[in-house]
């Protein structure tokens, strides 16, 4: 009979993904890793495998935490366009209350790992496609009932907020300031027929 594991793996899966999003993936060792997570590098490689498996890993723990949480929690709380506006706000407030100003995990591995990587790559093609279906589809119901203007082809619309959300995080890293980051978000809002970053308050 196998031996049940001795640790929580949703909190070793935790600590080894704040290591990854703080260090990056090449800067990342197994001795990082097994200290944070507080295993053992043999009691690692025997859970996770290696730290290619582990990043993986790690990858889909922050994906499901993060957008995958957030994505269904507005879309059924929230008429469409508010659930636009609302997922961009928490995105502002996350970025502005990361001291260590890491940005999107997700978007530092499309830009560390992706471009020489090819499964790193598709992984995050198939979450940057999961989020723009999030606003493809609150454009489409939104365009339906009449709260966000025709003006734009819905799937156009779709990348565009995806851009912004990707140019968000990635100008958090180096300009964490709110100014700045409802400044850049302004132009996108008005597509929605709003400037009012306020108009939504944040939903837990």
């Amino acid at each position: 009979m196998a031996r049940p594991r001795e640790f929580d793996e949703e909190a070793v899966l935790d600590a080894a993904m704040q290591c990854f999003w703080e260090q990056g993936y090449e800067a990342t060792s197994v001795r990082d890793l097994a200290t944070r997570m507080g295993m053992t590098g043999a009691s690692l490689y025997n859970a996770f495998g290696d730290k290619r498996a582990l990043y993986r890993r790690s990858l889909d723990f922050y994906t499901e935490r993060s957008f995958g949480e957030r994505t269904v929690r507005l879309e059924a709380s929230l008429p469409p366009r508010e659930a636009i506006i609302a997922f961009y706000r928490e995105i502002i407030e996350l970025s502005l209350g990361d001291p260590k100003a890491r940005g999107c995990m997700m978007v530092n591995s499309a830009l560390e790992a992706g471009p020489r990587d090819p499964e790193f790559r598709a992984v995050v093609a198939e979450v940057l496609g999961r989020i723009q279906a999030f606003f493809h589809r609150c454009v489409l119901a939104g365009q339906r009932d009449g709260s966000i203007p025709l003006t734009h082809d819905a799937e156009d619309l779709a990348r565009f907020f995806l851009s912004v959300q990707l140019g968000l995080r990635v100008l958090a890293r180096t300009a964490p300031r709110r100014d700045e980051l409802e400044g850049a978000l302004r132009p996108a809002l008005a597509l929605l027929g709003s400037e009012d970053y306020q108009e939504v308050a944040t939903t837990q």
